[in-house]
């Protein structure tokens, strides 16, 4: 039997026995750490055998003081040194995203068509999948479900990666029912070499293609955190939070940098600096939302991979981890928690947009 079939399979009948009565021990706790790190092969990178050893050091080091993040979201893990940090980290389920050979939902509107028809040579959009997505998860709790999805659109040198999706259900030990864990990694801006109109361009309907499958593949009553190197800069933001506030009908879709960062007493944050750092930057971001009966609730973040003592970082992004309580109790968000004396909930709409409103600048990628 295939090895990840056979996991998922062990895991569901796990998740089974822990959520009968008597087993369950609520509230359960989940922590998630996203990371892009930097695992490009040679010749887009060199000499990253020595960082991507320690990025394992760290996290085996974590692993030995029972303080590892359960679920890790790797962006950019294309190197076999890239790849083997899962594996020397200790974490018995992975699974990666999109391979290179898997295809992209096929172009079905006169504008998608116009703009695979412009792609240039030279812009490296005609050049093949040279590599999968790059996106791999690693996970201590079972995993129950997988599922994946490329990305059709893509801009310039972008399009040597098959940058897309993939969605894990996991059991997490105490909890009444799974989570959804979604890793992506978004079109970037300057380092796809293209114009950032058609960057852009690409970065919408990559966009749209997420709402779609987090619509259609994750159930209305399950809580569910979407997560990676997004890279929302400036204007994408916008479209990015238009698009989020979709996600969930019942319930705020709540982005946690900004969540934890501005409810202080609420949400312990540690390395605040490179958190804020990170928020700033705008490509990272963790978008969680409760589901129909338990809720999702935002306690802490840590900045896990930061810049040491001279400014120097094992990857040109901050990882960070989110630690969530899942509970069937009344919802109590640090942002909800701080915003219950102003009455109603807000519309999803602008609990979203107010997540990320007006926050210009970062070093575009």
């Amino acid at each position: 039997m295939n090895p990840v079939r056979s996991s998922v399979i062990i895991g569901a009948l796990l998740f089974g026995l822990s959520a009968q009565p008597g087993f369950a021990q609520t509230p359960a706790e989940l922590s998630v750490l996203t990371y892009n790190i930097e695992g490009l092969p040679w010749p887009a990178r060199s000499d990253r055998a020595e960082d991507l050893s320690k990025i394992a050091d760290q996290l085996q080091s974590l692993r030995a003081e029972g303080n590892q993040p359960h679920v890790v979201l790797f962006e950019e893990a294309f190197s076999a040194d890239a790849r083997a940090v899962a594996v020397k980290a200790g974490y018995r389920y992975i699974v990666d995203g999109p391979a290179a050979s898997d295809a992209g939902a096929p172009t079905t509107s006169a504008a998608d068509r116009a703009f695979m028809a412009a792609a240039r040579f030279l812009s490296g959009e005609k050049w093949g999948k040279w590599r999968g997505s790059g996106l791999r998860i690693a996970s201590d709790y079972p995993i129950l479900d997988v599922k994946r999805m490329a990305y059709r659109t893509c801009a310039g040198m972008d399009c040597l990666a098959n940058k897309g999706l993939v969605l894990v259900t996991i059991a997490v030990p105490g909890a009444p029912q799974p989570v959804a864990i979604v890793a992506t990694h978004l079109n970037s801006r300057r380092a796809s070499r293209v114009s950032a109109e058609r960057a852009f361009y690409a970065y919408q309907r990559q966009v749209d293609a997420l709402s779609d499958f987090v619509r259609a593949n994750i159930a209305p009553g399950m809580p569910f955190i979407v997560a990676g190197d997004f890279n929302a800069q400036q204007e994408r933001r916008a479209y990015l939070l238009q698009r989020a506030a979709g996600w969930r009908a019942d319930a705020p879709v709540r982005a946690a940098l900004d969540t934890c960062l501005e409810a202080v007493e609420q949400c312990r944050a540690d390395n605040r600096d490179d958190l804020a750092f990170s928020r700033r930057r705008g490509r990272d971001w963790q978008l969680f939302a409760s589901g129909k009966s338990e809720h999702l609730r935002l306690k802490s973040m840590a900045a896990l991979f930061g810049h040491d003592a001279d400014g120097r970082m094992l990857s040109d992004h901050v990882g960070y981890a989110a630690t969530y309580a899942l509970d069937n109790g009344p919802s109590a968000s640090a942002a909800e928690s701080a915003d219950a004396s102003a009455g109603e909930r807000q519309p999803v709409a602008l609990a979203v947009r107010d997540q990320f409103a007006a926050r210009q600048g970062g070093a575009p990628r």
